[in-house]
Formats: C-alpha cells, sequence, structure tokens
C-alpha cells in the first residue's frame, strides 16, 4: 500500500456509526443521487464516522454498483477531518476481499470493516486464514472485524479475537452483533490488550453494552438521531434519560429485528417519509410490509416526531 496520512480513526470511530442504506427507484435500478442525499442527510446529524455496506445497504443486492456508491461515499467524506469512513470488505472469496479492501484504501477509506466469510460454512480456519490474509493487504489501516452469528453462522470468541489482534495491531475494534452481546463485549475490553468494541442489531442491547465496554453502536441511518440523543445522554451522565429513550424505541426494535429485511424495508420507509429518496423499494427476495406494519410506523413517526426534524414538519 502506498504511504498516506490517515485521520485519528481511534478518536473518531466510536458513538453514534449509521450504517448508510441504499435508495433504488421503483423498478429496482439504483438510485445514486437518493445515495448522496443519504450520506449528506446522515452527515449533518454530527456523526464521527459512517459505514458502507453492510447488511442495511443490502450489500447481498448489489453487483458492481458497490464501487460506484463508494467512490460517491468517499468523495464526500474524503475532506472531512472531523468524519471517518469505513468501507466494509464483505467478498467471500479471500483474492476478491484483499482487492476490494487494497482498492478502498486506495480510493481514500480511513478504515475498513471486515465482514468473515460464511458462504457454505467454512472452517474456523479457514475463516481465520481469510481474516489475517485481508488484514495483512492493508496494514497499517485500521479495521473492525464484524462478528455476526446470527447472519453468518461464524463462530468466534475473546481469545481468538484478542489473539489475531495481537499478530495485527491494525485490527482496532470488534462490531458484536451477537444476541445478547454483553459478555462477549465485556471479554474483549478485558485482557492484555483491550479490544474496543461497536455493538450493532441496532442497538437493541445497547445499555447492557455500554455498561460493558462498547465504546459505540452501529445502528441503520433513517433515525440516527434517536441514537445520537440517547448516546448524547449517555456520556453526559444522564443514564436514566438515556435509558428512557432506548425503553421507548425497543418496542419497534425488537420487532423490527426479527429480521433483517425487515429493518431494512422499515428503514427505507422512514426515509421516504423523511423526503430523502422517493421510493422504498427494497431487491427482491426481500420483506414486503403489511398495512400493521406501516401503522407501526405511523406510530413510530409521530411518538418520535420531535427529535427527527423532517417528522416534525
Amino acid at each position: 500500500m502506498a504511504t498516506r496520512t490517515y485521520k485519528d480513526t481511534g478518536a473518531l470511530v466510536g458513538g453514534v456509526s449509521p450504517v448508510l442504506e441504499v435508495p433504488f427507484h421503483d423498478d429496482g435500478a439504483l438510485d445514486p443521487d437518493g445515495f448522496t442525499t443519504v450520506v449528506e442527510r446522515v452527515l449533518a446529524t454530527g456523526v464521527s464516522s459512517m459505514m458502507f455496506p453492510g447488511f442495511a445497504s443490502e450489500f447481498h443486492k448489489l453487483d458492481g454498483e458497490r464501487d460506484l456508491l463508494t467512490s460517491l461515499f468517499l468523495e464526500r467524506t474524503r475532506e472531512r477531518d472531523d468524519v471517518a469512513a469505513i468501507v466494509s470488505v464483505t467478498d467471500h472469496a479471500t483474492r476478491h476481499a484483499i482487492a476490494r479492501a487494497r482498492r478502498a484504501a486506495d480510493l481514500g477509506a480511513d478504515a475498513l470493516n471486515l465482514l468473515p466469510p460464511h458462504f457454505l460454512g467454512p472452517s474456523r480456519d479457514a475463516v481465520l486464514t481469510h481474516l489475517r490474509a485481508v488484514l495483512a493487504a492493508v496494514d497499517p489501516l485500521p479495521v473492525v472485524v464484524q462478528y455476526a452469528p446470527a447472519q453468518t453462522g461464524t463462530a468466534l470468541d475473546a481469545p481468538t479475537l484478542h489473539r489475531l489482534a495481537a499478530e495485527h495491531p491494525h485490527l482496532r475494534w470488534v462490531k458484536v452483533e451477537a444476541a445478547p452481546p454483553g459478555r462477549l463485549i465485556a471479554a474483549l475490553a478485558a485482557g492484555e490488550r483491550p479490544l474496543p468494541s461497536l455493538v450493532g442489531y441496532a442497538g437493541l442491547h445497547l445499555p447492557d453494552a455500554l455498561r460493558r465496554g462498547a465504546v459505540g453502536v452501529q445502528p441503520g441511518c433513517s433515525f440516527t438521531e434517536l441514537y445520537v440523543e440517547c448516546w448524547r445522554r449517555w456520556q453526559h451522565g444522564d443514564e436514566a434519560g438515556a435509558v428512557d429513550l432506548h425503553t421507548r424505541l425497543l418496542p419497534y426494535l425488537s420487532y423490527w429485528m426479527q429480521h433483517v429485511e425487515l429493518i431494512v424495508a422499515v428503514e427505507k420507509e422512514i426515509s421516504v417519509r423523511r423526503g430523502w429518496f422517493a421510493s422504498a423499494h427494497c431487491r427482491a427476495p426481500g420483506h414486503r410490509l403489511d398495512e400493521e406494519e406501516l401503522r407501526m410506523i405511523d406510530r413510530f413517526c409521530a411518538e418520535f416526531a420531535p427529535l427527527i426534524p423532517e417528522l416534525a414538519q
């Protein structure tokens, strides 16, 4: 890799770090202008890092479009010293993962998110060999390893991740999407070299994760303001206020997180109502919201309009 100057990702990656969604037109065609709007609206919430692509981005339904979207993402964050752009590497084949990781680094990614390979259940040794190869290829670019056992079936534990970080010190964080995540977060935060965690899974377990040492949350992006407010309260010592806001969110999150495709569809519907883009289309196969689920979104928008600018208009 060419020598370059990196942003202070240690200070930027943490807090609320949304995963960007990808808008499509009604016919399923990509909506690049809508994606640009998503990036700009999320930046306006004051977050210090963002990630693309992730499960919330429907990365598994994108083809060569990922390169265009990654370029648009990095173009709008490259000159921002106060924002870290995290590019996710989700490719199954190690060769492709290395190529994508290097390409993201060359384009100016501030950090990488590395999703372990999982298609057809590769062995633990094969998964670790993949992770080591990609980590070695992008050293010293900071890296997050994403642990999402429900979505991938991959099994990793704290001792293994600590050893991996000892071998590759630029492995700086683990995104924990186990349910519940608390014990792994605490185990990662312990040890000779603590490994900070970002909690995923829409922040469903956020208060417990924070109590156990998580340094950030990576939810979807359509109601980022609610996570920012929850985080602000926690950071200012108002734990009760943060828990109260999170408790109000729980009935919605617990239903929507029954399936990734469900919360993706919900988030897109909310973004359309905010005027970010025109269509809530999700590429098939996906989840089609029924009337009761749309009414739940109505209730959500009414309840949280005071904290979400466009919904209050």
